[in-house]
């Protein structure tokens, strides 16, 4: 299945936006293109918002926020048209349970869901380094620095948080499943794993 071009999506997100996100669209499209015709295949935020100051581009951070969702699926249009071989090597697969992701029709939700994959994974990950697997959790009641050494900061706290949310379910058309699972509203497919919201709620309780 052909990728979407990046013109084609551009054109479905600004039918999407406000006229002032439509004017970032642009700017953000007309830097990307640029190092699409230079033959580089750097499209991080980072660079993206350095070559695009001054041009109407978000800094960085507002594409990786929330609200810059249509900045980085614009950005991931132009990143599935490198070719493979001038890719990094992928080191995961998505596995069976999400093979379903890479055969959704509509290419702007196929790469919306890429990324919302890809977020999955960086909190899996995260959630890994605050408890790591057979770590015995010990509450103190004193102030010894070891019973604060896994204590999440603000910042892991809030990424928790939103991800049991009712915005974070209504913005990417999830819902709640059974045995404490996280399913897609429309297909009722699986998106995270049974038991992850109550693994999420002891986190935030105990850590």
């Amino acid at each position: 299945m052909a990728d979407i071009s990046p013109e084609k999506v551009l054109e479905q997100l600004k039918n999407k936006t406000s006229t002032r996100t439509q004017n970032s669209l642009d700017a953000v499209f007309t830097i990307c293109k640029e190092q699409q015709e230079r033959g580089l295949h750097d499209f991080s935020f980072s660079t993206i918002a350095r070559l695009g100051k001054g041009r109407g581009v978000p800094a960085a951070q507002s594409i990786r926020n929330k609200t810059g969702e249509p900045y980085r699926t614009l950005i991931a249009s132009f990143v599935s048209m490198v070719p493979e071989q001038s890719k990094p090597i992928k080191h995961s697969s998505k596995g069976q349970t999400y093979a379903w992701i890479d055969e959704l029709e509509d290419p702007v939700v196929r790469l919306q869901a890429n990324i919302l994959y890809s977020q999955k994974k960086e909190t899996e990950r995260l959630l890994n380094e605050v408890v790591p697997i057979n770590q015995v959790i010990e509450v103190f009641d004193g102030g010894s620095s070891t019973a604060s050494s896994y204590k999440l900061s603000e910042l892991e706290r809030s990424a928790l948080e939103y991800l049991l949310s009712s915005e974070f379910l209504r913005r990417n058309q999830l819902e709640t499943g059974e045995n404490g699972s996280i399913v897609t509203s429309d297909s009722n497919k699986s998106f995270f794993h049974v038991a992850t919201i109550d693994a999420i709620k002891k986190a935030l309780q105990y850590l």
